[in-house]
Order: structure tokens, then sequence, then C-alpha cells
């Protein structure tokens, strides 16, 4: 709207994303603009030197495209860290609960963690957040309410996934647990009813770390996957033109989800700009190949032992419906033809059909109206 109320003045209007924080503000943001071209070049040399740099002095920022694709870009920056966060956060659940690790050991994990290829911006102040002790020597993250705030971010991601019907599970699981955080009093009351598993499983320390390790760099390589895919289908949809490998790049530095991991991504996506799916880059695939295993371990550790850990199930559900060549989805299709009359496909031969499935349904005509409206 305001690009468009200036445009007659001469004036050209720049929107702008920026994530980094405090640190950011005073070392350098990611900084992800969009609007006219010709805007854009101007101001290009100044934004170039006030983001974040990275690798051999490559600016954290770029042109990614018209008016509202910057925006945008940050938008599904914050779905992203929305997942992430709750990942890490699901495997302290499992390290305090069933390791019975101290805040001080998941410190030193944490920390060591972040010399590996987890090594990224939220693993660092995690292992920064457990250390950390008040005046009275007591770990301040033991006293912090089990009641997560937002500003709605996070929301859009998902509604704007939904919008242009690409699967986020993950990002959406990270909203739910927000949402569910948030009914602190329902839950307290909840605990005095529900019950959970009693004798919980015998387990080997170091295999569930090593474990905890894969599962969450597969859950993170899921979590950026459907980020990039939300942006790709909304600039194809918008005709803005977003290059993925340019988005890699912007975040891997200045912002809150930095990580090691993006260099990989933006590699992924220079080599292969039209890539469908970043798990299926020959790099990021045989590394889900070769960790899957530890990954469903922790899931079934995670339900055997009664603790919610819905974005590690959900990304490993991600990965497994994203993998089959079959899904059960022709039931899904033969439901809604047998209520509906919604008609189906055949895997045999090619057209549109519709069965009377029992003696109460009629012939429905021209079938070629039905499918209207499909999104």
């Amino acid at each position: 709207r305001r690009g468009e109320e200036l445009e007659p003045k001469g004036i050209h209007f720049i929107g702008m994303g920026i994530s980094g924080g405090e640190e950011g503000a005073r070392n350098g943001p990611s900084l992800m603009p969009g609007g006219p071209k010709e805007a854009y070049d101007a101001i290009e040399p100044i934004i170039t030197k006030c983001a974040a740099h990275v690798g051999d002095n490559e600016a954290c920022t770029g042109y990614c495209g018209p008016l509202g694709a910057g925006n945008y870009v940050k938008m599904v920056h914050n779905g992203i860290e929305y997942g992430d966060m709750q990942l890490i956060s699901e495997v302290y659940d499992i390290m305090r609960k069933v390791l019975k690790m101290s805040n001080d050991e998941m410190a030193k994990t944490f920390e060591q963690w972040n010399s590996t290829e987890l090594n990224s911006y939220l693993i660092e102040i995690t292992y920064k957040i457990l250390a950390k002790k008040d005046d009275d020597g007591v770990h301040v993250v033991d006293y912090i309410l089990d009641k997560t705030g937002m500003k709605g971010t996070g929301r859009w991601t998902v509604q704007e996934a939904a919008e242009q019907s690409v699967a986020a599970p993950t990002i959406a699981a990270s909203l739910d647990t927000r949402y569910i955080s948030g009914r602190k009093d329902e839950r307290v009351k909840a605990a005095t009813i529900l019950e959970g598993p009693i004798q919980l499983p015998t387990v080997d320390k170091d295999q569930v770390l090593a474990d905890l390790k894969n599962a969450l760099y597969c859950s993170k390589i899921c979590s950026y996957a459907q980020g990039m895919n939300i942006i790709r289908a909304a600039s194809d949809k918008k005709e803005w033109g977003v290059d993925l490998a340019q988005c890699a790049l912007m975040w891997r530095g200045g912002c809150i989800i930095r990580a090691d991991l993006l260099g990989k991504i933006q590699n992924a996506f220079t080599t292969n700009p039209d890539l469908p799916n970043l798990m299926v880059d020959p790099a990021f695939a045989a590394e889900l190949n070769s960790r899957h295993m530890a990954w469903r371990r922790i899931v079934g550790l995670g339900v055997a032992s009664g603790i919610g850990c819905p974005t590690l199930c959900t990304s490993l559900t991600y990965y497994d419906q994203y993998r089959r060549e079959s899904l059960a989805a022709n039931l899904v299709q033969a439901q809604r033809d047998f209520f509906g009359g919604h008609t189906y496909e055949r895997v045999d031969k090619p057209g549109t059909f519709h069965t009377a499935w029992t003696d109460a349904h009629k012939d429905i005509g021209d079938l070629s109206g039905r499918t209207a409206g499909n999104v």
C-alpha cells in the first residue's frame, strides 16, 4: 500500500526484514530487503556495509525481490526459528527427564555440540542459559515459568504454509506447543488426572546423547526444508524470483537462526536452484540416510517415557512421508468420493473416475465439474 501511494510522487519504498537482536545491532544484522530493483541498487552499498559478514567477507543481505518479498523471507525466518527453538527444548527435556542430567552437564554437552555440525547461535545461547546462575548460586532456567510468549510471526508462517499448500509440520508443531504451554493452569490440573508411563525405559546415556545429536540435526534439516518450500511457493505464485541460495546466505550470519548448516543449504540451492526439497540434495540425503535410525530411537524413547516431543516426532513423520513412493492417501480419496462424489484418479489409466460404492449411490453424471474448487 505504501509503495503504491508513494510511486506517483517519484518516491521508492523498500520493505526490509531485519534479524539479529541486540548482538546484530552491534555487530551487523541479517538484512532482507524487498522493493523496486532500482531502489535496492541505490541502497545496496550502504546495507552491504551495515550487514553481518561471513566466510570470504560475504554480506548477509541481498535483493529478495519486489516489495513484500523481503518481509516474507523474514517472516519465514521466524517460523524456522520457532521450530529450531522447540527442537532444542525437546532435546533438553529428554536430557533432564530421562537421562537425569544436571544443568551444568547439559550446558557442557550443548557447548561441545556447538563445535560440531550443530554449531549455531541458538545452540550457543542454550549452553550459556543452562550454565547461568543467579546471585544465590541457583540456575536461572529452573525458575522460569514454562509458558512461552510469541509475537505472531510463527502463526503467520503456518497460515502462509496452508495458503501455499506447503507441508510445514515442524513449524506448525512448534506453534501448537506454544499454545499448550500457555494453558499452564489447565496443565497443572491435568497432571493430577491423566497418567503417563510408570516405568521408564532403561537407557545407555552415551548412546542416547549420540542419538539426540543426530535426531536434532536431522530435524533441523526438515525445518529448513519446510521454510524454504514456503518461500519458493509464494515466490512462484507472486513471481518474485526469490533466490533460495541467497536466503541461506542472508541467514548465515547476524540473525537468530544463523548456523553452519546454512552454508550447506546455500551450496545445495546454488548447485540446483530447482531442488524440490532440501532433503533430496545428495549431501543432505546421505546424512539423513545415515542418521535416521538414531532419530527413530529418540522418538520412540520420548513416546515410551511419556515426554511430548512434537517437533522431533513430526519432523521424522515428514521425512517418512516424503520418502515413500506410495501413501495411504488413496483410502482418503476413496472416502471423499464415497460421501461427497469428489471423484478420484487411477494409477493404471488416465482420467477422472467415480464409483457407486453402494446401492444407495446414484450416477452423478458429468464428472468434469466435480473437481472444481480443488486447491
